[in-house]
């Protein structure tokens, strides 16, 4: 099969690898446009245009597919990938964290196939994995789907599940579900080659979405219980980076404890930061122990080593 493939960061990037390394034709990929980041600020290529240039793969970054777009950049852009499109020829296209709608149009040239990072219809939207574990959900997975125009509401190709442990953080689950994405896809392409893959309509039930994720939500209010508190460092590890704050300094909190105990103190209170106890702070309900933290401008530290740096003993976090 020829297959265009539509992706942008690190989970679509382990997909594109996986087909081209399975041999699939991939005359065309689209990916968004380069982005200023890091401290210069200069523009980066995303993961999946990287590894298309280093395989010798066409790119086209437009910024929207919209031809009824009102800004008029974008919709010269995106009558060019369309045309693009219809002029490439592909069997196919897979889609993976791309970050643009694909719209009708796009839809109608070929079978749109996408991989979505969680047990559809749960966790429809832009952050399923940061959703499934700030929820405290049990297992997550992958579910490949025929994409439609509503959003991630396209009938079922194939699911495969996974347990979430009780340390998983997003960045964890990330990489573990890319790999079983981009395994599944292949799977899923071999299938359609043969014609014997089936589409499984969604279930009514049990639809929830997945919101992306502001920056705002990682600011922590320790009054929520340690469990839930504890949910969201993982869930906000590697990204936006949960924190709370000392003294007015912004501490980033990557990894915790949950301990049930409860305590008389008040929610944030610091109850013990020491080399034996480590960091234990009051929440709501239970505690939390703090295992690693990063103080502004510093690097992330065990909390034994952080403390050192940095004195937390009677202090509180809001």
């Amino acid at each position: 099969m020829k297959i265009v493939f539509a992706g942008t960061p690190e989970f679509a990037a382990v997909a594109l690898q996986a087909l081209h390394e399975a041999g699939f034709t991939i005359p065309l990929v689209l990916t968004q446009p380069d982005r200023p980041a890091g401290r210069g600020m200069h523009l980066q290529p995303s993961a999946v245009k990287q590894y298309a240039v280093a395989h010798n793969l066409p790119v086209a970054q437009p910024l929207s597919l919209r031809m009824d777009s009102k800004d008029p950049q974008r919709a010269a852009e995106a009558k060019e990938a369309h045309e693009r499109l219809l002029a490439t020829d592909y069997d196919a296209m897979v889609v993976a964290a791309y970050g643009l709608i694909l719209p009708r149009s796009t839809l109608d040239i070929k079978p749109c196939i996408n991989i979505h990072g969680s047990l559809l219809p749960r966790w429809r939207g832009a952050a399923p994995i940061h959703r499934a574990i700030e929820a405290g959900d049990a297992e997550t997975g992958v579910t490949i789907m025929q994409m439609e125009e509503g959003l991630d509401t396209g009938p079922m190709l194939l699911m495969e599940r996974l347990p979430i442990g009780p340390h998983d953080t997003t960045g964890i689950l990330h990489d573990k579900l890319a790999a079983m994405g981009a395994a599944m896809c292949v799977k899923v392409m071999r299938k359609m080659e043969l014609g014997v893959v089936e589409a499984v309509p969604q279930p009514e039930a049990g639809v929830t979405y997945a919101a992306k994720i502001s920056k705002d939500e990682a600011t922590l209010d320790f009054t929520a219980s340690a469990r839930e508190i504890g949910r969201k460092i993982r869930a906000f590890n590697p990204f936006p980076g949960a924190h709370g704050s000392v003294n007015g300094v912004t501490i980033k909190l990557w990894n915790a404890e949950v301990l049930d105990a409860d305590s008389s103190a008040a929610p944030g209170q610091v109850l013990a930061a020491d080399a034996q106890h480590g960091i234990v702070v009051a929440c709501g309900s239970g505690s939390l122990r703090l295992t690693e933290l990063q103080k502004p401008g510093g690097k992330r530290l065990p909390a034994a080593e952080f403390i050192k740096g940095f004195p937390l003993d009677g202090l509180r976090f809001a």
